[in-house]
């Protein structure tokens, strides 16, 4: 896929269009790093909670989640004032630098806490990160292809984390759970932190308003939750489930590595669609999808059937995640906008919290706590229908 002139800002010169081509995709392949720093967890930190830990029920085994969600939703408050404030670059190098201890952590920790611990410091390197990356991608372009630009951002970081869920299962199969599966993320952090130092300031030039909630994005919002209290699920239930039905590591590591692959390709395709037919159909399609993958996967009793768990899953993800980051860059003004992504990244990023709880609270099992979620996407479907029938530019 190429950014052509009339896809990347307004009108400049030659070189500097160019120039904007180049920051624009320099700034995917940094968030393809930052994807990765989630995809070594994707598939076996789990499953080392059970195997290295001992733990097996209740919600110290979701604590990880839970931890990286909580903080993640947080930092993407203060990541999008920041911006507004001090400029895109300056937090996207701070958030690296947060992320350099993760990997070590991960690979030498002598106890659950030091887990846990890493995984908040994951959640604010994320929330850092992967906000700025996406806030300076939108910048660039016009208005018109914001959903292109959100559908190119969210597909390298969850390409990235697609890629190393899977190889970390594979590492992992053939070395054992630590170090080696996390290690890799040592160089992904070091190379994210040297392209980012590359990227150029991108920050509108207004003036930033004081942070207060910005009408219009209280349906996505909601949405953006539902959809990754629906991941958060997964994240701890998916690879818990397929090994208790008899799955190797390899086998868990090619469907915790499907689902995200899916999530990822769809969102080039799906945003820049949303540019040319509308937010809406593309938003309750998606919900429906992931209830329909989440259903799925509760009765998956076959290979078969879970990789088309991960695939209803991945692309009913795909289709809603740059759309809703769309929905919600229409409604605000240049110098609001990484204010108003940074309150809807909150939002959606506390479902993360929200899943796991579910997940690992004892009250229902996984199975169970998967297809009581999958039912609730539904009426959410119709939410999300009503809700952005409401808004001229959805």
């Amino acid at each position: 896929m190429q950014v052509t002139r009339s896809e990347v800002g307004p009108r400049r010169s030659a070189a500097g269009e160019a120039k904007v081509v180049r920051s624009f995709w320099l700034l995917a392949a940094v968030n393809a790093f930052v994807g990765s720093m989630v995809g070594l967890e994707r598939t076996i930190v789990p499953i080392l909670a059970e195997q290295d830990f001992g733990l097996r029920a209740g919600a110290s085994i979701g604590s990880f989640i839970i931890a990286f969600a909580i903080a993640k939703a947080v930092f993407n408050l203060f990541a999008g004032a920041a911006a507004d404030r001090w400029g895109r670059r300056r937090v996207l190098i701070i958030g690296w630098l947060v992320s350099l201890p993760v990997a070590p952590l991960l690979a030498w920790a002598p106890t659950w806490e030091v887990v846990v611990f890493a995984n908040l410091l994951l959640g604010v390197g994320q929330a850092l990160t992967w906000s700025m990356t996406l806030n300076m991608m939108v910048d660039l372009v016009p208005v018109r292809r914001r959903g292109f630009a959100a559908g190119i951002n969210e597909f390298a970081g969850y390409l990235g984390v697609s890629v190393v869920a899977f190889m970390t299962g594979l590492v992992a199969a053939e070395f054992g759970l630590r170090p080696w599966p996390f290690l890799m993320g040592v160089a992904f952090a070091l190379t994210g932190l040297t392209l980012s130092l590359r990227a150029p300031e991108t920050s509108p030039a207004a003036k930033p308003a004081p942070l207060r909630w910005i009408p219009g994005v209280g349906v996505p919002s909601l949405l953006g939750l539902a959809t990754n209290l629906k991941d958060g699920l997964v994240w701890l239930s998916l690879p818990l489930m397929l090994t208790a039905r008899g799955f190797d590591l390899a086998q868990v590591g090619l469907v915790a590595g499907l689902y995200p692959l899916m999530w990822a390709v769809g969102q080039p395709l799906f945003g820049p669609l949303s540019d040319r037919i509308g937010r809406r159909l593309l938003i309750v399609a998606g919900m429906a999808f992931q209830g329909a993958g989440l259903l799925v996967l509760a009765a998956a009793s076959s290979y078969a059937t879970a990789l088309l768990a991960a695939v209803l899953l991945g692309l009913g993800t795909g289709m809603v995640y740059p759309v809703l980051i769309a929905a919600v860059a229409d409604r605000a003004a240049a110098e609001k906008r990484a204010t108003a992504l940074g309150v809807y990244r909150f939002f959606r990023d506390s479902g993360y919290a929200l899943g796991a709880l579910i997940g690992s609270l004892g009250l229902l099992d996984l199975a169970g706590a998967t297809t009581w979620t999958g039912a609730a996407f539904a009426p959410l479907a119709v939410v999300a229908g009503v809700g952005l029938a409401r808004r001229s530019t959805a």
